[in-house]
C-alpha cells in the first residue's frame, strides 16, 4: 500500500496538538502546508477526518479522526524506540565528531593517524558541517568549534588560542617587491575570509595601515579556500597559526611581518551535549585533544 507518510506525520502532531499551527512550528513548515496535508489525507481515505467549521472552539476529530489519530501516533511512537535501541546498539567504541570543513582539512585530518595509531580500537567518524546539531538524536558526540563561545545549552570546554598574522606565496612576495613591513600592505590584494573573528579590520586596528582599504580583493566562503588562493599567489590572506602552521613549515606560504600577530584568545572549543562524564571511548578523544592542544 503507499501511504502518504507525509500526511500521516502532519495529521499526527495535528492530533497530538489539537492545532494546525503548532503542529506547523514543529514541522517548520506554513500553516497552509499542514492544512494542504490534511486535505490530501481526507482524499485519500475518502472520509473526513475533521468536523468543518469548529471555529474558535477547536478543532473537533469526527470518530474516524479519532481512530486513525491513535494508531498512527502509537505507531510513530513505536518507530521512535525501535530507532533509540538501533542508536543504543553503536559500538561502545565508536565516536563521532563533528567539526567545520577548514578546520578538518588542515588540522584534524593530518593528526588522525597519530590518533588511530594510539587508539586502534577505537572507531573516530568525522562529521563535516557548520551547525551544531546531533546531539539530541544520537548522530553526534562531540564536536569542534572555532569562535565565539559559549554556546547556550551545551557543555562547552575551552580548549585552543590562536592568533592571525598575514600570509602570501613565496612567489607573490618576491613579484611584490619583499614586503616587510605592515605599511606595504597598502600596494597589496588582500583576501577575504567570512570567518567574523578573520576580518583584516582586527589587523589594521593592531598593526596598521591606517589608511588600508578592506573593500577591494577577493572573498571566500572559508578560511581553506582563502589560503589555498594565497599559496597560488593571488594575494595576501590573514591567517589563523592553527590553520596556516604547515604550510608555513613546507615553506608554500611566508610571514613577511615577523613576529607581528593578532592574538583571538579562546578560538576553539570542545563541545558536548551535556556535563556527564563522558564514556571510555569518547574520554579518550578528549583526551587526545588536549594533548594534541598543548603540544608545540
Amino acid at each position: 500500500m503507499d501511504l502518504p507518510l507525509n500526511a500521516l506525520r502532519a495529521f499526527a502532531l495535528v492530533y497530538q496538538h489539537r492545532g494546525v499551527r503548532a503542529a506547523a512550528r514543529e514541522l517548520d513548515m506554513a500553516h497552509s502546508s499542514v492544512s494542504r496535508h490534511l486535505r490530501e489525507l481526507d482524499r485519500w481515505l475518502g472520509v473526513p477526518l475533521l468536523h468543518a467549521g469548529a471555529g474558535r472552539a477547536g478543532l473537533v476529530f469526527t470518530p474516524q479522526g479519532e481512530a486513525l489519530g491513535r494508531a498512527v501516533c502509537a505507531g510513530l511512537a513505536e518507530i521512535e524506540r525501535a530507532v533509540a535501541v538501533l542508536r543504543e546498539a553503536r559500538p561502545a567504541h565508536s565516536v563521532a565528531l563533528s567539526t567545520t570543513p577548514s578546520f578538518a582539512i588542515r588540522w584534524l585530518l593530518p593528526r588522525l593517524p597519530a590518533f588511530e595509531k594510539a587508539h586502534p580500537k577505537i572507531e573516530l567518524s568525522v562529521l563535516v558541517e557548520q551547525k551544531l546539531e546531533g546531539f539530541a538524536d544520537g548522530r553526534l558526540d562531540v564536536a569542534l568549534r572555532m569562535g565565539q563561545g559559549p554556546w547556550p545549552e551545551l557543555h562547552c570546554e575551552p580548549w585552543m588560542d590562536d592568533t592571525l598574522y598575514p600570509v602570501m606565496s613565496p612567489a607573490y612576495w618576491l613579484d611584490h617587491g619583499r614586503p616587510t613591513r605592515p605599511a606595504q600592505l597598502a600596494g597589496l590584494r588582500l583576501l577575504h575570509d567570512r570567518d567574523p573573528q578573520a576580518a583584516w579590520e582586527s589587523w589594521r586596528r593592531a598593526h596598521g595601515p591606517s589608511r588600508l582599504s578592506l573593500q577591494g580583493g577577493a572573498r571566500y566562503a572559508s578560511s581553506d579556500l582563502v589560503l589555498r588562493a594565497a599559496q597560488q599567489g593571488q594575494g595576501v590572506a590573514l591567517a589563523r597559526h592553527r590553520l596556516v602552521a604547515g604550510e608555513l613549515a613546507a615553506g608554500t606560504l611566508v610571514r613577511p611581518f615577523g613576529a607581528l600577530e593578532v592574538p583571538l584568545g579562546t578560538a576553539y572549543w570542545i563541545v558536548r551535549a551535556d556535563r556527564t562524564r563522558p564514556l571510555p571511548a569518547l574520554a579518550a578523544v578528549i583526551d587526545w585533544l588536549r594533548w594534541q592542544a598543548a603540544a608545540p
